[in-house]
């Protein structure tokens, strides 16, 4: 049988998704948990791998097992194996033809800005601390100019280890609420870092330190130097991946708009 979960994570104390021989990792975690649950060793496939701090709120990820257990089963007894900082949200079987990552549509982020002269305390793990004034109208605009299927050079990690720059972006938005400035963006695929180097680049932009046409001219000059700094990783949670409606999975992660 193969199974589907969401997976919501805190991922201050990780060192990401990915699992590791030493450092503490939320696949690692997982894997751990399940494979109580399964009574054998259990691996996960996930929608799209989270670097270090970065958290998740509905991460989507399919594993294969023998054990016969009901989908509840899996969700309270995975949850009471798991640390405080992850937990498991839904189960359910799918297909044999299911796969986490490859059946994915499309991916989106978050990025949460606490715009104020005051650094946070009660929700200092899940934003990052901007004291200058930021122009969301500004930012907003500018971000504008990442839509489409472009080369993302200019905003991918010197480490990536992604076959090409091409990515393409299908929604981006900035906006305030009172003191906090959010940054949404979905795209096919991301690159290494992309989502926190475009927020460096926003933010400098909010500062009014570049102009709005700034982010179009990065993009066109593919040069990851000319850039912003990569912003902070305790603001970005994954949000979660979209499915066409056929896979049957939960609506949080399946396309909009009629059935595919």
């Amino acid at each position: 049988m193969r199974i589907a979960l969401g997976i919501e994570y805190d991922g201050t104390d990780f060192s990401g998704w990915q699992r590791l021989k030493t450092d503490a990792s939320v696949q690692g975690a997982l894997e751990q948990a399940l494979s109580k649950v399964a009574a054998h060793p259990v691996e996960v496939s996930c929608a799209g791998r989270t670097d270090a701090g970065v958290h998740g709120r509905c991460q989507v990820v399919h594993f294969d097992t023998g054990a016969r257990r009901d989908m509840r089963g899996w969700m309270l007894g995975a949850c009471s194996n798991l640390p405080a900082s992850v937990a498991v949200l839904w189960a359910q079987p799918v297909l044999e033809s299911f796969h986490a990552r490859y059946a994915a549509r499309s991916r989106r982020y978050r990025y949460h800005i606490l715009n104020r002269p005051v650094r946070a305390a009660l929700d200092a793990r899940y934003v990052t601390w901007e004291r200058l004034p930021l122009d969301a109208g500004r930012m907003h605009v500018a971000a504008q100019a990442l839509l489409g299927e472009h080369d993302f050079s200019a905003f991918r990690a010197l480490s990536c280890q992604a076959t090409h720059p091409r990515r393409s972006v299908l929604a981006v938005s900035v906006r305030r609420e009172d003191e906090e400035v959010f940054v949404d963006i979905e795209a096919n695929a991301f690159l290494h870092h992309m989502v926190r180097n475009i927020v460096g680049s926003l933010l400098m932009i909010g500062r009014d330190e570049r102009p709005v046409e700034w982010m179009a001219e990065l993009l066109a000059g593919c040069d990851r130097q000319a850039a912003g700094p990569t912003a902070a990783a305790s603001g970005l949670t994954f949000i979660g991946p979209r499915y066409e409606r056929h896979w049957g999975l939960p609506a949080e992660v399946c396309l909009m708009g009629a059935a595919q």
